[in-house]
């Protein structure tokens, strides 16, 4: 595992959350640096499997040596799919880490960071077709308006995207410096960083269609897990982890919880203790760690 790659946040407690059994099944659905699947193996017996999925090329490098470990290169939105190809149909535990990994915010040129300029990507999957530089500059104002409102949660995303479609008329807004300069005057001093983070979380977000993404696992949840099997999953923002605690508590996204003829609920998952967040220690030592937000929950 590489700890330069990506530290694992909450590490003991996601993976306690999975009650992992010595010959059981489980899924890793965000692998990046291996750090939550190396803990899994060390809890695993000799005949426990373990699959990791990662979309990203360069999280292969930290592929695990061990005859129990099988490391799939695809998003994870294609779970049951892939599992179904190794001849899995029900696993016994799923932990999911939503947040990018260090290593993509520490690599300049993946376009992920306020920090450094670089083209405009913030692609998970370095295939896509995708990428920030056609949602800037091809999306309509209308769109550009609605993925800076949903997805950044900025009051003036409308401003914002008219702003940006005025400018790549004169020319096209290929790198991150470019962006910041169109929007600079959005940008005051105090909360220039925290505005540029949550305008780079909606383009990073529409590009990797991150929300349609974690829609889809949560609803081949329920079908994968064996009952009495565990979800353990670490969210990093208001949109994801009202994703995840909706559908824990209602198996669906929007609404109240389906009821049968007698008026009972029905739903595929229960959740196990409360909303679990990083301590002070680990967030001294992990800064990334400190919107981090675990939640688990077990099939009915």
């Amino acid at each position: 595992m590489s700890s330069e790659y990506h530290n694992p946040v909450l590490l003991k407690e996601s993976v306690d959350g999975l009650n992992i059994k010595d010959d059981g099944v489980y899924v890793d659905v965000t692998f990046g640096g291996g750090g939550h699947s190396t803990e899994i193996l060390k809890r695993l017996g000799s005949g426990g499997k373990l699959f990791a999925f990662d979309q990203d090329e360069d999280a292969l490098q930290n592929a695990i040596d061990d005859e129990r470990f099988q490391l799939i290169n695809q998003n994870f939105r294609y779970l049951k799919q892939f599992l179904k190809f190794y001849g899995i149909r029900k696993v016994d535990g799923i932990l999911a880490d939503f947040g990018v990994s260090s290593h993509q915010f520490d690599e300049a040129n993946r376009g992920f960071s306020i920090r450094f300029n670089a083209d405009l990507d913030m692609r998970m999957d370095k295939k896509s077709e995708l990428s920030a530089y056609r949602v800037v500059n091809t999306y309509s104002q209308e769109n550009l308006a609605s993925v800076l409102f949903q997805y950044g949660e900025l009051r003036n995303a409308n401003a914002m995207a008219k702003t940006l479609v005025e400018a790549r008329l004169e020319e096209p807004i290929k790198t991150t410096d470019d962006l910041k300069n169109v929007l600079k005057r959005f940008l005051p001093k105090m909360k220039e960083n925290k505005i540029l983070a949550q305008i780079y979380q909606a383009i990073r977000i529409e590009v990797n269609q991150e929300i349609e993404v974690l829609k889809e696992f949560f609803e081949q949840v329920p079908e994968i897990l064996v009952e009495g099997g565990r979800l353990s999953v670490i969210s990093y923002h208001s949109l994801e982890d009202r994703l995840a605690k909706r559908f824990i508590r209602a198996g669906r996204f929007e609404g109240e919880p389906e009821k049968d003829f007698y008026g009972n609920i029905n739903v595929p998952l229960k959740k196990v203790g409360g909303l679990i967040v990083p301590s002070a220690e680990e967030i001294k030592n992990n800064n990334r760690a400190r919107s981090a937000k675990l939640r688990i929950a077990e099939r009915i």
